[in-house]
C-alpha cells in the first residue's frame, strides 16, 4: 500500500489555520468592547502625552499680550519661576506693527527641555490638521477602561466611530504640584486632578487590519 505523502498529511492542517486566520482577521473588524480598548491602549502608548500647546521656542511675550492677559504672557513668567525656561529683554517683530517691539524672549533651560518631547503632536483647525513637531509634555495617559462607543457609520467613505473612555495619568511632572503651574495650566491640572473620573472621547476607524484611533479630545 502506498504511503501518504507529507503534502497530503498537511493540507488540512494548512486549511485549518487558513480558516482560523480568517477568522481572526474577521473578529478584529468587529466594533466590540476588545478591539476598540486595544485601538485606544495602543493609541495612549504611542501618543499618550499630556501637553500645553507650546510647540516653537524661544517663545516672546510683548506689552500687548500681557494687557490681553494672553495664555503665553500668564505662563512664561511660572515657568521662570519653576526653572523652566529663562528670560531676556529682545525687541520682536510682529505682523501689523509698524515697528519692532519691546518683549520678554522666553527660551528653554536644560530642565525645562527635559519635557519638551519631540513627538508629533496634530491639531485640528476649522479647516486642516496642523501637525506639529514637538510640545512642552507634563504627563503621560494610559487607559483605564472603555465605557462605550458610537455606532460605526460610514463617512466619506471610511468607517468611523468614537469611543469614550477614562485614563491613568502616568509621572506627572513634579512641577505640576506647585501652586505656580496650578494658576498657569488650569486644563493640564483638570486633567490630572480628575484621572480616573474624567472621560474623554478618541474617534477611530476601521482599516483591512482593525480599527485605529484617530485624535483625541474632550467628551
Amino acid at each position: 500500500m502506498p504511503m501518504p505523502t507529507i503534502r497530503a498529511r498537511a493540507l488540512p492542517a494548512l486549511m485549518i489555520l487558513a480558516l482560523l486566520a480568517a477568522c481572526q482577521d474577521k473578529q478584529a473588524l468587529e466594533p466590540t468592547r476588545a478591539n476598540f480598548t486595544a485601538a485606544v491602549a495602543d493609541y495612549l502608548a504611542q501618543r499618550g502625552n499630556l501637553c500645553v500647546a507650546k510647540y516653537d521656542w524661544p517663545i516672546a511675550v510683548t506689552d500687548a499680550d500681557r494687557a490681553a492677559r494672553s495664555p503665553d504672557a500668564q505662563q512664561m513668567p511660572a515657568l521662570e519661576t519653576l526653572g523652566l525656561v529663562t528670560g531676556r529683554d529682545v525687541r520682536v517683530t510682529r505682523a501689523g506693527a509698524s515697528a519692532a517691539l519691546a518683549a520678554r524672549e522666553y527660551a528653554l533651560t536644560s530642565e525645562g527641555r527635559k519635557y519638551y518631547l519631540h513627538v508629533p503632536v496634530v491639531v485640528a483647525t476649522p479647516t486642516e490638521h496642523v501637525v506639529h513637531p514637538a510640545d512642552l509634555c507634563v504627563a503621560r495617559l494610559s487607559l483605564d477602561r472603555v465605557f462605550g462607543w458610537e455606532k460605526p457609520q460610514t463617512v466619506n467613505g471610511r468607517v468611523v466611530s468614537s469611543v469614550l473612555f477614562s485614563y491613568h495619568v502616568v509621572d506627572p511632572a513634579p512641577w505640576m504640584a506647585t501652586q505656580a503651574a496650578r494658576r498657569a495650566f488650569p486644563m493640564a491640572m483638570r486633567a490630572i486632578a480628575n484621572a480616573g473620573t474624567l472621560q474623554l472621547r478618541l474617534g477611530v476607524h476601521l482599516t483591512d487590519k482593525g480599527w485605529i484611533a484617530d485624535e483625541l479630545s474632550d467628551s
